[in-house]
């Protein structure tokens, strides 16, 4: 959410591109409890509450959210993206909170200090250039005793799939773990807050369609932008590991999310 470049504004100027994704991510996921009710659970809230949702995207953490958390909250949706953001509002306008919409960077919050009670990066930290900063603004603008949760993957996540795309000339490990996994998340939110700990999401994965895997994971590059013969070569890859997997691959699942609070 930082320096922001042409290609990636575009990318992600609605929501089609992460749809993709989510369709993956979250379609053959097995859980006692569903991720978005699972993250919104570690957020220590009470009504009345401020609360930043920074990369906000469309939003779809909220439906899920919103019937676990307290109600009466003011919520803030924040992203580089209008089109994100009116998306965002119109997804939460019905919810029992006081909503507004923000198009800012990460790095440079429009808002005094200590503004909220709690800030929200919810898988979006990977696209951001100077972390330090972001987190450093996100310190900034929380009241003392203020909660930052933030969730990435670790880098196993999904790795029978990632392997895959070494065709494009990828590494075998998630990209977004490779930018800002578990270790590092913590490691920074440590140094900035003097506390971090790590909570993994226990859940299972076990996909059974080949064209959801193709289609999210050249949603992005370097398989979105791969010439005709590799992403076929990708097709291929895929269509056989279904086939000596009876039709379904059984899927590492590594997600989590990192609490951190304001001290003062």
């Amino acid at each position: 959410m930082s320096t922001i470049t042409q290609d990636m504004a575009s990318h992600y100027s609605d929501s089609s591109k992460l749809a993709a994704r989510a369709r993956l991510a979250g379609g053959f996921g097995q859980a006692e409890t569903p991720w978005f009710t699972w993250v919104a659970r570690h957020l220590d809230l009470s009504p009345g509450d401020a609360i930043l949702d920074v990369g906000c995207g469309p939003a779809w953490f909220w439906p899920e959210a919103s019937r676990v958390l307290p109600a009466g909250l003011s919520l803030t949706l924040l992203d580089q993206s209008q089109g994100m953001i009116d998306e965002a509002l119109e997804r939460c306008r019905d919810f029992p909170i006081t909503l507004s919409g923000v198009k800012a960077d990460a790095t440079a919050l429009p808002f005094p200090d200590a503004s909220f009670n709690a800030v929200i990066a919810l898988h979006m930290l990977y696209h951001v250039d100077d972390l330090k900063k972001a987190i450093e603004e996100f310190h900034r603008v929380l009241r003392p005793g203020g909660m930052l949760l933030v969730t990435t993957n670790g880098t196993d996540n999904m790795q029978e799939l990632y392997r895959l795309t070494t065709v494009f000339g990828s590494k075998p490990i998630d990209p977004a773990a490779a930018a800002f996994g578990f270790e590092r998340a913590e490691d920074l939110m440590r140094e900035r807050f003097g506390n971090a700990e790590l909570v993994v999401h226990p859940q299972t994965m076990r996909v059974t369609d080949p064209e959801v895997v193709y289609l999210a994971l050249t949603s992005y590059p370097p398989g979105e932008t791969a010439p005709p013969e590799q992403q076929a070569a990708f097709r291929r890859a895929i269509d056989a590991a279904f086939a000596q997997n009876d039709g379904a691959l059984d899927v590492t699942k590594q997600v989590g999310a990192i609490p951190s609070r304001k001290l003062g």
